[in-house]
């Protein structure tokens, strides 16, 4: 029996520099909403919104059908990686956004980014405001905890490889359950199957552990830099923040705060999850689908 195709295209096209890029295409152009482009945390990559894209494009979660492009960044998912592990910064990979979104005749859209996605998300709101008709920040926002970038900092290109998906699914378990009580087995199978690929016999991680070398210069026992002026570069596009109930990246405090200065925001907060929400489970994936739906003109 022959297995059904997936519901979305794998593109690729060339960053600035040359470096070829890839990124899933849910839906049509033609679709009569707007369109969506996801963008995903620091380790992340396209395969993390599968379950949102398909509920966005095929219009399940109410609201129009509609187009959704999730992009890998480079050195992550089926993108290249770059031989120069300093090329992995938001300024480079903000200049490869704004090449796939050209490249794929993507003009203007909802961004929902993830953590690094937001910040890239919100760089976008100060250099190219008309890109954007709303934005979803997930677990990120203008001021961030140390203590989660700490911790973001002790996992990244460290984490041992499981040989098989069960296997992968214990292995997050064990690292998460305090963080991530609300999950079922499915989600934290959804988990797994997000960070650790296939590699020969076993299963491997989805990015360059280069990435690594960018955090070796964090100092986490200070408070990390405010990105105020950027998040106010959102200031003419609706956002709505995920925060997970039990993130130690994004606190309440900063949330309550980004929406008392912006006119349009609002928070939702993801129950028993972490940084970040994985944006898998029906109310969350409902509570954005109806705020892209209240970004269509």
């Amino acid at each position: 029996m022959t297995p059904n195709p997936p519901p979305y295209v794998s593109r690729f096209s060339s960053a600035p520099d040359g470096l070829r890029l890839h990124l899933r295409d849910y839906g049509s152009p033609d679709d009569p909403g707007t369109p969506v482009v996801c963008i995903a945390g620091l380790t992340r990559n396209s395969v993390d919104f599968d379950p949102l894209a398909r509920a966005l494009a095929e219009g399940s979660a109410g609201g129009k059908r509609r187009r959704v492009v999730a992009l890998d960044y480079r050195g992550r998912g089926l993108s290249d990686w770059d031989p120069n592990w300093r090329n992995y910064d938001v300024k480079v990979e903000n200049a490869d956004i704004l090449a796939q979104l050209t490249a794929a005749g993507v003009h203007e859209a909802v961004i929902v980014g993830t953590s690094r996605g937001g910040i890239h998300a919100m760089v976008l709101g100060a250099t190219r405001p008309a890109l954007l008709r709303g934005v979803v920040l997930n677990d990120v926002g203008p001021v961030l905890e140390s203590k989660g970038m700490a911790r973001i900092k002790q996992v990244v290109g460290k984490l041992p490889s499981p040989t098989s998906l069960d296997d992968a699914v214990d292995m997050m378990k064990r690292m998460n359950s305090a963080l991530f009580s609300g999950l079922s087995d499915e989600e934290w199978r959804h988990f797994a199957r997000t960070t650790f690929e296939r590699v020969g016999g076993g299963y491997g991680m989805t990015y360059d552990p280069h990435l690594m070398k960018t955090l070796e210069g964090l100092d986490t026992e200070q408070p990390l830099p405010t990105l105020w002026p950027f998040f106010e570069g959102l200031a003419n596009a609706p956002v709505l923040v995920l925060r997970g109930e039990n993130s130690d990246l994004l606190s309440g405090e900063a949330t309550r705060e980004m929406c008392a200065r912006h006119k349009q925001c609002a928070e939702y907060v993801v129950p028993g999850q972490a940084h970040a929400p994985l944006i898998a489970d029906q109310p969350t994936i409902m509570r954005v689908s109806a705020f892209v739906a209240s970004c269509d003109r």
